[in-house]
């Protein structure tokens, strides 16, 4: 089947072999003859789910002919996920908690929609073991495991005990029910750090925090429980020694009603951040047969050990030498399930189905084969250099890779990515002979991903795919912390061929604009509606300013030639690039652009929205912040207005604060606690200063650029330029902690320059009535000794 048609969820191309090799094993089904015998017991399911999980489910019960029922909340309305299947179901307000995690609600819809099964896909309802109870009251049948199974692996201090008594090794911690303050302090001094609080139901990395010393654990241990209650609403956590560079390897099993159980290998996802998967891999590097062997029989031992059924996962953290500790079981299919589907030549979700229906396992344990590697990318809308902060807004231009890539995806262009679920866009996998092959399809689609309209970490895992370690198989998940410097290099210059690209694209955006309004004008040969920058009495030239949005404005002035081309002559005198080029290509609102810079030819593709030009090139990815002069002030204004404020980044939702009205606050000091994407975020202050208004309280939800505090100084090197009205104080005068020193003014308001600290001013570098700039020292203040 061609499966582009509408944006479909998993984009198939003919030349895509990866493809190819995944729908073939789909088309054969080879397992059941004829219609399927499963359509005499399942002939409509509902997926009680949303997003890139629903679309995949949805296409195999396609194929085996299986009717299918979306649910969606009052943001999902018009979501792919909802136009792929059948019939949908309305459940619900946006928030999860008043839709996809309400039981009766999909209980409900399923009844209406007279479905006979729900699959539960992954994350919200598929690990709580009361839906699995409520489906089997109704007669409904859950395509999952036993409620029973689902209650003792969703409990992790159970599950420990249970896998202790099964000879799955374990690692040593607290996997006790006492949750006292008291109890679970001592606890932690007998393991010694560092250590790992984990929330005690749940997983994804929620609820999880390091402990590197005692001081900290009263702390960690908060912050934690108010994470696991918030997420998967119980607080009860487990202690556990965290091992130094350790490995997340886990095992895909699978289980029948008939007593069977397999293992479909292992899967490496060891590169995370904030605790939480963004490569997996299949097999794992650096593991050989025998210990291969060996974490697949001790997962099916755990899998027995609980009467389980279905699909599962059971996650190991393994050590530098190749020791490896039961950490937990997911009861549901995994996100990375797709890498083992490319290695083993299945579908996972078609064996849910047929499992769910009665079936035996299509595979014995000798006749699953393992071949080649396989990859899995996620995208995410968030941004890497915030410490991966979750991004929400509108995919502007979205085009996924084609060739050697499979592309797992609940979204299209034009959809929204909203804040009341995961920011994932996709999911990009790749399969290849081999490791080295199956990583370099890998970077080739990563490079042939484009986005615009939401910042996103398909740059960060591009950089990631091809570090030399990573290359070399050494992973783990302490990696991107470990290579945070090569990872994360400091902000460079926008290279000078980038920014002429940026004016190129720029210009004939706008040719393009002008010619179409001009036939609607009454003389479109006219000059007036050229934007090449020919003007009558005007020379053949312009100013743009460049910039990345972090860094101050490059301006460059454009020459238009006699033959159509441009030149950008730089600051300096001596930097000066030709460029030249023509549209090729249209995919709204994209342009592709074919020329040549200084006799060397190009390709890219681009993307001009508000001023910003999104390029994609063979080096990279690159967003321009394009102005010209009369606006540059403006912009800048714009920018450093902000920075004595704390201005929301993103739509979320108060949780806790830390300050109020009128309290005096330390550089880094924790004012509050947000929750954005459904991560909780401390908020620290970004100087010593004095706190002038909290705008919400917890609870209330705010969005982007809200203001949520307003401080009532500005510290003593402002980010913003301004005037200063007053000087209190004189030179070499003794100061305290906290006094007004100066009160200046700063887009029409007013605000005091605190003391830092205790001490006697050594300079006053700006007198009453005099402007400054943007990161003047206004003052200097030495400490007491």
């Amino acid at each position: 089947p061609d499966w582009t048609h509408g944006g479909g969820p998993i984009k198939y191309h003919k030349r895509s072999s990866v493809m190819a090799r995944f729908l073939s094993l789909l088309n054969t089904n080879r397992y059941l003859s004829g219609q399927s015998a499963l359509t005499g017991h399942i002939g409509k399911v509902l997926v009680a789910n949303r997003g890139e999980i629903a679309c995949r489910i949805m296409r195999t019960a396609e194929i085996l002919g299986i009717k299918t029922v979306a649910v969606y909340s009052d943001a999902d309305r018009y979501s792919l996920h909802v136009e792929t299947a059948d019939e949908s179901q309305h459940i619900g307000s946006a928030a999860a908690d008043k839709s996809y995690l309400c039981i009766d609600h999909l209980i409900d819809a399923a009844k209406r929609s007279k479905a006979e099964a729900i699959h539960p896909g992954y994350g919200f309802l598929s690990e709580r073991y009361e839906f699995a109870e409520a489906c089997d009251r109704e007669g409904i049948i859950f395509i999952g495991p036993p409620a029973s199974a689902i209650r003792s692996m969703g409990d992790k201090i159970e599950a420990k005990q249970l896998m202790s008594s099964a000879g799955v090794p374990i690692v040593l911690g607290y996997h006790d029910n006492d949750q006292s303050d008291g109890r679970l302090k001592d606890e932690a001094q007998k393991i010694g750090p560092p250590l790992m609080i984990k929330a005690a139901l749940g997983g994804g990395g929620r609820g999880m925090r390091i402990v590197n010393s005692m001081g900290e654990f009263e702390n960690q241990l908060d912050s934690a429980r108010s994470e696991a209650k918030s997420t998967f609403g119980n607080d009860h956590v487990l202690l556990e020694k965290y091992i130094k560079e350790p490995r997340h390897v886990e095992v895909q099993i699978f289980a029948d009603s008939l007593g069977n159980a397999v293992y479909l290998y292992e899967r490496d996802c060891s590169v995370q951040r904030r605790h939480q998967k963004i490569i997996e891999e299949a097999p794992a590097p650096g593991v050989d047969d025998a210990v291969r062997r060996e974490l697949g029989q001790a997962a099916v031992r755990a899998a027995k050990a609980v009467g389980y059924v279905g699909a599962g996962t059971v996650e190991f953290i393994m050590d530098v030498d190749k020791n490896f500790y039961f950490m937990e079981m997911n009861t549901r299919l995994q996100v990375e399930h797709p890498v083992t589907e490319m290695i083993t030549k299945t579908d996972l979700v078609e064996w849910q189905f047929k499992v769910a229906a009665g079936h035996p396992l299509p595979l014995s344990q000798d006749e699953i084969q393992l071949e080649g590697h396989s990859f899995e990318a996620r995208v995410y809308a968030e941004d890497p250099d915030r410490d991966f902060q979750p991004a929400a807004g509108k995919l502007y231009y979205l085009s996924a890779p084609d060739g050697f890539a499979r592309v797992d995806t609940g979204v299209r262009q034009g959809d929204e990515i909203s804040i009341y679920y995961d920011p994932m866009i996709a999911k990009v996998v790749v399969w290849g002979d081999d490791r080295s092959s199956a990583l370099y399809h890998l970077t080739d689609a990563l490079n042939k991903y484009h986005v615009v309209g939401v910042p996103t970490n398909i740059d960060f895992l591009s950089k990631l795919a091809r570090h030399p370690s990573f290359f070399a198989g050494n992973v783990h998940t302490d990696f991107i912390q470990q290579h945070h410097q090569t990872l994360f290099p400091p902000l460079a210059a926008l290279p000078d061929n980038v920014m002429a690209q940026a004016a190129l694209v720029f210009l004939l955006y706008h040719q393009e604009a002008e010619q179409e309004r001009g036939v609607t004008q009454d003389d479109p040969t006219s000059p007036f509606n050229n934007s090449d920058l020919w003007r009558v009495s005007l020379p053949h030239s312009g100013v743009i300013a460049f910039s990345t949005g972090d860094e101050t404005a490059v301006e460059a002035v454009v020459k238009r030639k006699s033959d159509g081309s441009y030149s950008v002559d730089f600051p300096g005198g001596d930097r000066s690039v030709n460029i030249g080029g023509y549209i090729t290509e249209y995919d709204d609102p994209a342009i592709v652009l074919s020329g040549y810079i200084d006799n060397h030819s190009f390709n890219c593709k681009a993307v001009l929205s508000d001023d910003t030009v999104s390029l994609f090139t063979e080096s990279g990815s690159y967003r321009v912040h394009l102005s010209v002069p009369s606006f540059i002030q403006e912009i800048r204004g714009m920018q450093s207005s902000r920075g004595f404020q704390l201005i929301a980044s993103e739509n979320g939702k108060m949780v806790k604060l830390h300050v109020g009205d009128g309290e005096t606050v330390q550089h880094n000091q924790p004012l509050l606690m947000v929750e954005t994407m459904k991560l909780q975020v401390e908020v620290l202050s970004p100087y010593d200063g004095v706190i002038e208004k909290v705008r919400f309280a917890p609870g209330q939800e705010y969005h982007k650029g809200a203001l949520l505090i307003k401080f009532k100084n500005l510290p003593t090197q402002p980010p913003i330029p301004g005037r200063v009205l007053e000087v209190h104080v004189s030179e070499e005068q003794q100061v305290s902690s906290g006094e007004v020193l100066m009160i200046v003014e700063c887009s029409k308001e007013k605000y005091d320059i605190l003391a830092p600290h205790d001490g006697v001013v050594r300079e006053i570098s700006c007198a009453a009535g005099e402007n400054f700039s943007i990161d003047s020292s206004l003052i200097t203040v030495d400490k007491l000794r």
